[in-house]
């Protein structure tokens, strides 16, 4: 892993930056990372991706509010006073019309990486991470080929950046993932979704796995062993498929 800077219109952005093993290029992946934060549990996805055999850019969605200690997934959403404190230092701050613009600054590293190979992308992300990855396969459609959500929330609603909306401008292949008990992304949201994506003519497939909201990450108190093997499986398999 290697920690560096990146230059956004906004400030600077910490970021990791993982590589495999052996002589590049290769296919690059960028991480959204969820409403957790920066912490060991998600470094983790960086380096497994890695050693699947991808050039992976997870940056730190927070970086504007300031330095902050690793939060803790156990409390961060149900002691009132952590919550306040995540929702309006951080949340409010990494809007997706924010985090956008700091993609283009992302993608730009990207493509100017000897390591990460020419052309299009693959995206992955997590919670609030979910909704980002597919908003920027909306904003950037010319960028990025795949796109996984994981148990990603608010994914089809009546808010105008809402990621369904951008269905028509989404040229990569989609992977959504919900889970069972998940208030920010029930089934008639599954559905919405669908249809916006059916009607754009995406190639997408939306499954429902049976874990609880934020399954994927090692160190929450829901995470799902089955259902993060599983995340691997699909998320690999789509960019094997997808990512040259």
């Amino acid at each position: 892993m290697q920690r560096i800077d990146i230059q956004t219109r906004d400030g600077t952005c910490p970021s990791y930056v993982y590589r495999p093993d052996g002589i590049g290029p290769w296919p690059a992946v960028l991480v959204f990372m969820d409403g957790v934060g920066i912490r060991p549990a998600m470094l983790e996805i960086g380096e497994r991706l890695a050693a699947y055999g991808y050039f992976v850019l997870l940056p730190d969605l927070y970086y504007r509010s300031g330095p902050y200690a690793p939060m803790n997934p156990h409390t961060v959403f149900s002691v009132p006073e952590e919550r306040k404190v995540l929702m309006e230092k951080f949340f409010s701050l990494a809007t997706p019309a924010n985090i956008m613009s700091d993609t283009s600054a992302f993608l730009d590293f990207l493509a100017h990486e000897p390591d990460a190979k020419k052309g299009r992308i693959g995206t992955t992300g997590y919670c609030l991470g979910g909704l980002l990855s597919l908003t920027a396969a909306g904003t950037y459609p010319d960028r990025i080929a795949a796109a996984a959500s994981y148990h990603g929330g608010r994914l089809a609603t009546d808010a105008p950046d809402s990621p369904h909306l951008l269905a028509p401008k989404i040229k990569a292949r989609v992977y959504v993932a919900g889970a069972i008990e998940d208030g920010s992304f029930p089934d008639e949201m599954k559905a919405r979704l669908d249809k916006a994506l059916t009607e754009a003519g995406v190639d997408h497939l939306i499954e429902t796995y049976p874990a609880k909201h934020g399954w994927v990450l090692s160190d929450t108190p829901v995470y799902d062993e089955a259902a993060a093997q599983r995340h691997w499986r699909t998320v690999t398999q789509l960019y094997a498929e997808t990512l040259a």
